[in-house]
C-alpha cells in the first residue's frame, strides 16, 4: 500500500466468515443495498462520474431501502473534486410558523416523534439537484432513471429490509388505529396488501416512480416551488401541521467549509454544525495523545472520551446561525486538554443522555478520475414521521423531534431554525491528498462508530473490511454501554481462555450489557484510494445487506 493509506495488511480480517475486501480501478460504489450500489455503478458506466453515481445511488435507496430514508428526508455530502474537499449541508429548517408555545398548546411537553408536528423542510431532492449542477456530468433525470425503474417495475425485498419493514408495519398500523387517518397513506404506500411485503416478494410504487421522474425533469423545482410542493403543504397543513409552500420555496442547500482534526498524521473531515460530526472530532482530539492498545484501558478511554464529546455536542450543536460556541474553540488544544484531564481510571457520570436511535442510509463512491463522494441521507427513526403525502410516495422526515421545548436550551425549537442533526458523512486525507470517504449510519451511534472504525484502521492496522467487521460498543446513557456479542470477553477465545475486557471495564465502574441484536450498532461503508497505483479499496457493512459494485 502507498504511504497515504493507513498501514493495514490487506490479507488480514479478524472475522474471515464475513465479507472480503474489494479492489477496483475504474469505479466503486459502496452502500447498504446491492440494487442501489449497482445503480450507481451503471451510471458511471454510462459516462457519469462519482457525483452522478452518488445521486443515482441515493435516489435508488429511497426506493430499495425506504425503511431508512425517503424522498422527504435530509442529506449531507463531503465531495473530493477539483483537487479539494467540498461540503454540502442539505438539511431543512423548521416551518416558520411553528413555535414552542404552539407545540405545547397541542398538548406536548416534548417534541413528538411521529406525525405532522416534527416535520421539517426536506433537503434530499435539493441536494441531488445541487451536486448535479455543480459537479455532475449527466442530467439529473439520467441519474434518477434507475430509481424510477425500480419504483415502477418493482424489486424483491432483501433480508434486512424485510425485517425492518415488518417492524415499521406493526408500528404504523398501531398508530393508525390510535391516532387517526394521517398514517393511512403510509399503509396505502408501504403495505398495499394489508401487510408488509415478505422477503423475496416484489414491491413497487408507481406514485414513487412518477415523483422521482418529476423531480428529475424539473431539477427538483417541482418539489420546492411547484406541483409537488403544493401537494406536500396541502396535506401537512390539512392534517394539523405547520409546513407551508413558502417554507419549501425558500429552501436552498448550502455549500459549507468542512472541519477537521489531525489524528496521528491523518486529517479526519466532518461537516460543521448543525451536524454532530463535531462530536466525533472532539472525541478523536481527546484520544490522539493517549497511547492505545487493544486492552481494557483503551476501551475505558474511548468510553470516557465519547461521553465528554457528547456532553459538549448536545449542549452546543444547533443551527450554526444560532450557536453561541465557536467550533474552533471546541476543537482547540486548550479545551481538548481540559476535557482530557477529566478522564480518570474510573467511569464518570456524564451530563447528558442519548435520545432514541435513528434510521439512515450511507453511501460512498469513487471514479477513475479522482472524484470521491461521502453521502448520507435519512428520514430519521426508520420511516421518519410516518406521514406519506397521498399519491406521491413522499415519506416525510421527523427531524424536528430533536428540538427542545426548553427555551433556554441551545437547540430550542424556533421557526425557521435547523435542528441538531445526527447524520454525518466522513472523509480521510493525508498531506492534502485524498484517502477516501467513510461513514457509519445509525442515529447517535454515528460519531461513536466513526471513532471506533478510524481507530481500528489507524491505530490497529485493520483493513477497511476488518475495521467494519470488528466488534462495536455504544454508549446508551449515564455509565451504561452496550457491546456486541463478539466483543472481547463475551465468549471464550480459542483454547478456552478469555481476555475478559468486560470484567475489567465493569471493575472501573462501567455498566456493560451484551446486545442480542447488532442492528443498532450502525452500518458502514469505506472506499480508499491507493495514491501510487490509483487502485480503489472498499469495505462494506456485514451487519446489513451491504454491497460494493465496482469495475
Amino acid at each position: 500500500m502507498s504511504t497515504n493509506v493507513p498501514n493495514f495488511d490487506p490479507l488480514v480480517n479478524q472475522h474471515p466468515s464475513r465479507r472480503a475486501l474489494h479492489y477496483a480501478k475504474n469505479g466503486m460504489v459502496a452502500t447498504s443495498q446491492p440494487l442501489a450500489a449497482q445503480a450507481g455503478l451503471m451510471i458511471m458506466q454510462k459516462g457519469g462520474n462519482a457525483i452522478d453515481a452518488a445521486i443515482a445511488t441515493a435516489a435508488c435507496l429511497t426506493v430499495v431501502e425506504p425503511t431508512s430514508n425517503g424522498i422527504g428526508g435530509d442529506a449531507f455530502a463531503l465531495i473530493w473534486a477539483d483537487g479539494q474537499i467540498h461540503g454540502l449541508n442539505a438539511s431543512g429548517c423548521a416551518p416558520k410558523s411553528i413555535s414552542i408555545d404552539k407545540v405545547k398548546a397541542l398538548g406536548h411537553e416534548e417534541m413528538p416523534k411521529q406525525g405532522v408536528v416534527p416535520i421539517t423542510v426536506p433537503g434530499a431532492p435539493g441536494a441531488w439537484a445541487e451536486v448535479s449542477r455543480k459537479f455532475g456530468k449527466l442530467t439529473l433525470s439520467e441519474c434518477l432513471e434507475p430509481a424510477v425503474q425500480y419504483a415502477r417495475d418493482g424489486y424483491p425485498i432483501s433480508p434486512t429490509l424485510g425485517r425492518f419493514w415488518g417492524r415499521g408495519f406493526n408500528y404504523y398500523s398501531n398508530l393508525r388505529n390510535t391516532h387517526g387517518d394521517v398514517y393511512q397513506p403510509w399503509l396505502d404506500t408501504f403495505a398495499p396488501n394489508g401487510r408488509a411485503p415478505k422477503i423475496g416478494e416484489i414491491w413497487s410504487s408507481l406514485a414513487h416512480a412518477n415523483t422521482l421522474g418529476e423531480i428529475g425533469a424539473t431539477n427538483a423545482e417541482s418539489f420546492y416551488r411547484g406541483r409537488l410542493a403544493r401537494l406536500i403543504s396541502d396535506f401537512v397543513v390539512k392534517s394539523g401541521g405547520f409546513l407551508t409552500e413558502t417554507d419549501l420555496s425558500e429552501f436552498t442547500p448550502q455549500w459549507v467549509q468542512p472541519i477537521s482534526v489531525n489524528y496521528r498524521g491523518y486529517d479526519v473531515w466532518e461537516l460543521p454544525p448543525n451536524g454532530q460530526g463535531l462530536v466525533a472530532l472532539i472525541a478523536l482530539n481527546i484520544l490522539k495523545d493517549f497511547a492505545v492498545k487493544n486492552d481494557a484501558d483503551t476501551y475505558h478511554k474511548q468510553f470516557e472520551a465519547i461521553k465528554l464529546a457528547f456532553a459538549c455536542g448536545k449542549a452546543t450543536i444547533t443551527d450554526p446561525l444560532k450557536m453561541t460556541e465557536r467550533v474552533d474553540d471546541l476543537l482547540s488544544d486548550a479545551f481538548t486538554e481540559t476535557l482530557r484531564s477529566k478522564i480518570t481510571d474510573t467511569a464518570a457520570e456524564p451530563i447528558t443522555c442519548l435520545p432514541p436511535k435513528g434510521g439512515t442510509v450511507y453511501l460512498a463512491t469513487a471514479d477513475g478520475e479522482g472524484n470521491m463522494v461521502s453521502f448520507i441521507q435519512s428520514n430519521y427513526m426508520g420511516f421518519g414521521s410516518g406521514v406519506v403525502v397521498p399519491g406521491t410516495g413522499i415519506a416525510l422526515q421527523n427531524r424536528g423531534a430533536d428540538f427542545s421545548l426548553d427555551p433556554t436550551h441551545a437547540n430550542a425549537l424556533a421557526g425557521g431554525k435547523r435542528t441538531y442533526h445526527t447524520i454525518i458523512p466522513g472523509f480521510l486525507t493525508k498531506n492534502n491528498s485524498p484517502i477516501g470517504p467513510f461513514g457509519i449510519m445509525g442515529g447517535y451511534m454515528q460519531p461513536q462508530a466513526h471513532v471506533q472504525v478510524l481507530m481500528n484502521m489507524i491505530d490497529f492496522q485493520q483493513n477497511p473490511q476488518a475495521a467494519l467487521d470488528a466488534p462495536r460498543w455504544q454508549w446508551l446513557s449515564g455509565k451504561k454501554f452496550e457491546v456486541e456479542s463478539h466483543f472481547p470477553g463475551c465468549a471464550p477465545t480459542q483454547g478456552g481462555a478469555t481476555e475478559n475486557i468486560i470484567d475489567a471495564l465493569t471493575q472501573r465502574g462501567h455498566e456493560i450489557t451484551i446486545a442480542q441484536d447488532s442492528s443498532s450498532f450502525g452500518r458502514g461503508q469505506i472506499i480508499f484510494r491507493d495514491e501510487s497505483s490509483g487502485v480503489l479499496i472498499g469495505g462494506t457493512e456485514s451487519r446489513t445487506d451491504g454491497s460494493i459494485a465496482s469495475w
